[in-house]
């Protein structure tokens, strides 16, 4: 009878440290996942919340100050230079940070995971080729690069997406790269190999699947790379074209009203784009805590 606990406790099932961990976010974690939340909810909602229109000038009512700090339009946040609100040029702008965001880390997870495993399991001549044009683009500066593809194709949001995109693919090229050298001759490769399994059986049915957490990682983290690459330039006029709203063009433009006291027309665009690239950044650490392996044990 004596000896009962102890059986129960050696047939115990053992408990799953990753789900543990997702069960228990930080308190700071979860405080920029609602911020992140409520960022996406505002900038689908654009319409419905913003209290005027973005795109709506008044020349009487320009550089107006926050209505908590004596402005006289009423604006929350102020006005900008032409009298445009800038909370509701904020909320607008949101719709094209994220999307620049969102579709860029795709562009780049998905065209540098299937040039990482191809370059992993072919091997020689592909696996040469792919690493030498990753070489070629990390020799080049990230932003300086972007400038000069944005300025020979011209400034648009599809040329602006292509561009943040393509700019991230290595850093997944390499990471499904190294897994897959690490992987394909393994056991379990080897008996699907022997079994008749074609190459891109092993590649999409059996490779893929085990470097996708080391990848969903980086592309969590790459999310704040994007948005701020795609602000840096819009703030050199690269980016959306005015009267498009973007949170870069908004600091671009307020900058030379700073030394006259119209802080309000950088500022808060600033803000909002230093919280979300700190959202992106603590969530992007919570995932990689989550998910990799090294740390499931500890």
């Amino acid at each position: 009878m004596g000896t009962e606990p102890a059986l129960r406790a050696e047939v115990a099932l053992p408990r799953r440290p990753a789900r543990r961990r997702i069960a228990r976010v930080p308190l700071p974690v979860m405080f920029f996942m609602g911020f992140l939340l409520v960022l996406i909810l505002s900038a689908v909602l654009a319409d419905y919340l913003a209290p005027a229109d973005p795109y709506r000038q008044s020349l009487r009512g320009r550089l107006d100050a926050p209505s908590w700090l004596g402005g006289t339009t009423g604006a929350l946040l102020g006005t900008d230079q032409l009298g445009r609100d800038i909370l509701s040029r904020i909320l607008f702008g949101s719709r094209i940070s994220l999307l620049v965001g969102f579709t860029a880390v795709i562009i780049g997870g998905l065209l540098g995971s299937l040039l990482g495993l191809i370059a992993g399991y072919a091997g020689r001549v592909a696996d040469e080729v792919i690493m030498t044009v990753a070489d070629i683009q990390l020799a080049f500066p990230l932003v300086l690069l972007a400038i000069a593809v944005v300025a020979v194709l011209g400034p648009s949001l599809e040329n602006l997406i292509l561009v943040v995109g393509l700019s991230g693919w290595v850093t997944y090229a390499r990471i499904a790269r190294a897994q897959v050298l690490s992987l394909k001759q393994k056991e379990f490769i080897e008996a699907v190999r022997a079994l008749g399994g074609s190459d891109l059986r092993i590649l999409f049915r059996h490779l893929l699947p085990n470097t996708l957490s080391p990848l969903i990682v980086v592309a969590t983290l790459d999310l704040a790379r994007t948005i701020v690459l795609e602000s840096t330039l819009s703030f050199l006029g690269l980016g959306v074209q005015p009267p498009t709203p973007s949170w870069g063009q908004m600091i671009g433009e307020g900058r030379e009203y700073l030394i006259i006291g119209r802080w309000w027309v950088s500022v808060f665009p600033g803000i909002v784009l230093m919280l979300t690239t700190m959202a992106v950044n603590r969530i992007g650490d919570w995932v990689r805590d989550v998910l990799d392996p090294t740390l499931r044990n500890v």
